[in-house]
Formats: structure tokens, C-alpha cells, sequence
């Protein structure tokens, strides 16, 4: 089946006047537009790529790249409203809908959103929604503690951040492990610190444990260099200082610090800690 919102391999059968069709393996067609023919094409090859309905709602292949497919996630632009709904900017030809009972808030031309592309299936058509949470599911998770994931930043809580985790699950990021700004749709790279007996998963930006010394005392070393040789801040500083000036908490520096001064990188003193000369 050639599904719509995804990437497929299909092979270059015929050229008419509107374009060449695309065949998969159980001789389903599809037609690519003249616009997205490549000049060298040849009859038999294979050919990548995406599929959706243009706007006569006929399926139709491109290949161009959106910036999102069925079953995922990603923060896209609102670049029109009108009463039928909202339409995003997935990089495509025909803008993405997200009807007014998908919207959290009512969205606003030019403002960003993160969404989630379905199938509608009343409609069979490619649909977006910004209730995200509806489209991530803990009861079987797919990963393990100290595992490295992919997250996505979906909202702000009392707690920390709520973050998407490899377009499956979702997590939290507590304030006191964020380090650097964070805003709606962000992606980077975290580990999973806790899995809690409700399948909720702790996540955190650093290596968890002892995994992390290595990374923080490179990040000590720099902020070394970078201040001559010496930098003001010690186990007796004020946490919140230690997180603002070398983005760890007091817990991951004491360690770090520890670390280097064992392998006799730094002294570490009452005012401070210095680079070995």
C-alpha cells in the first residue's frame, strides 16, 4: 500500500503529459507532477519519494522533503485561519490542516506550534493537532535508564519540562537539571535518569551518575582556560552561582572537580579552584 504521509522507494513506469507514474511492488500508481521530475529519470529506476493529496485531494508524490510525515512530531508555523481551521507550513505545497477541535489554543497566523500528523480516518486525510499529549503513550516503553534519546520540548510545568521522547513517549526534565534556555519545539539529545513504577521517565541533559564527570570536568577545564587559570566558584559556593556560571549543578561539580584534582589537573582551595602549571 502506498501509504500517504510517508517516504517510499518507487519505481519510474511511464511519462504522460501531466508527469511520470511511480509503481511499488504490488503495482499501486502514483503520479509525480512534471515540477518534481528528475531530467535524468529512466524508465525501471527507482525513485524516493513522499506522498500526500494535493489540493483536487488526488494522491500525489514530491520530492520534496516536509518537515514532518504521519505519526510524528514537530513544531511548524500557522500561515493561515480561516473557518474551517488552521493550515501549517509543513514545506509543502498544500498546507497541513489542524481543525479548531485540534487546537489546545486557538492558533494565530505566523505564530509557531508543536503538532502531531495523523490520518484522519472519517476524512483520509493528513491531519495535525496540537494536543500532543493525546499521541504519547508509557504503558509499554521502549527504552532502558541511561539510555540516550531524542527529545522534543512540548510545554512548561511547575515541575520542569515536558518533553517528547523518540516521538513516543513522554517525560519530564526537572528545573534543577536545565542548564540553558528551553522553549516550545526544541530538539536535543538527553538520557533517561529514571523509569518510575508508573512508567514515568525522569530525563536527564547530562550523562547520569559517573557518566557525567567526564563531560563536566572538560566543561571546569574550559571555563579554566577561558578565565586565565582561575575561576572564583567552590564547594562552598552558592548552587545557584555554580549553575549559572558553568551550567552543572553543585552535585555534578563537586564531582567533576574531584575528578580533576585526582588526576592532578587542579588545586582546589578555599576561593577556588585553579589549573596546574
Amino acid at each position: 500500500m502506498i501509504q500517504l504521509g510517508e517516504f517510499h522507494d518507487l519505481i519510474m513506469i511511464r511519462a504522460t503529459d501531466h508527469g511520470i507514474y511511480l509503481e511499488n511492488e504490488a503495482g499501486e500508481e502514483v503520479l509525480l507532477p512534471n515540477k518534481y521530475v528528475p531530467e535524468d529519470w529512466k524508465e525501471g529506476e527507482k525513485l524516493n519519494v513522499f506522498v500526500y493529496l494535493d489540493h483536487d485531494e488526488r494522491p500525489v508524490a514530491t520530492t520534496l522533503k516536509p518537515k514532518i510525515k504521519l505519526d510524528q512530531f514537530a513544531k511548524l508555523t500557522c500561515v493561515e485561519v480561516n473557518k474551517f481551521g488552521a493550515f501549517m507550513d509543513w514545506g509543502l505545497e498544500k498546507h497541513l490542516f489542524v481543525p479548531f477541535k485540534e487546537q489546545v489554543v486557538p492558533m494565530q497566523t505566523g505564530e509557531s506550534y508543536l503538532v502531531f500528523c495523523y490520518l484522519d480516518l472519517e476524512t483520509e486525510r493528513l491531519t495535525a493537532s496540537s494536543k500532543v499529549h493525546a499521541f504519547l503513550d508509557n504503558s509499554e516503553l521502549t527504552v532502558e535508564p541511561f539510555e540516550k534519546v531524542d527529545l522534543l520540548v512540548s510545554n512548561q510545568t511547575d515541575l520542569g519540562y515536558n518533553v517528547i521522547i523518540n516521538q513516543l513517549h513522554l517525560g519530564l526534565i526537572y528545573h534543577d537539571e536545565v542548564f540553558k534556555p528551553m522553549n516550545l519545539g526544541d530538539a536535543m539529545q538527553g538520557y533517561i535518569k529514571k523509569i518510575r513504577e508508573d512508567n514515568k521517565l525522569d530525563i536527564t541533559l547530562q550523562r547520569p551518575g559517573y557518566r557525567s564527570i567526564e563531560p563536566n570536568a572538560q566543561k571546569i577545564l574550559d571555563a579554566l582556560k577561558a578565565a586565565g587559570g582561575f575561576i572564583d566558584v567552590s564547594d562552598k559556593s552558592d548552587p545557584e552561582e555554580i549553575k549559572s556560571r558553568l551550567h552543572m549543578s553543585k552535585k555534578s561539580f563537586k564531582k567533576a572537580a574531584g575528578s580533576l584534582y585526582k588526576q592532578r589537573l587542579i588545586n582546589i582551595g578555599e576561593e577556588g579552584i585553579e589549573l596546574k602549571s
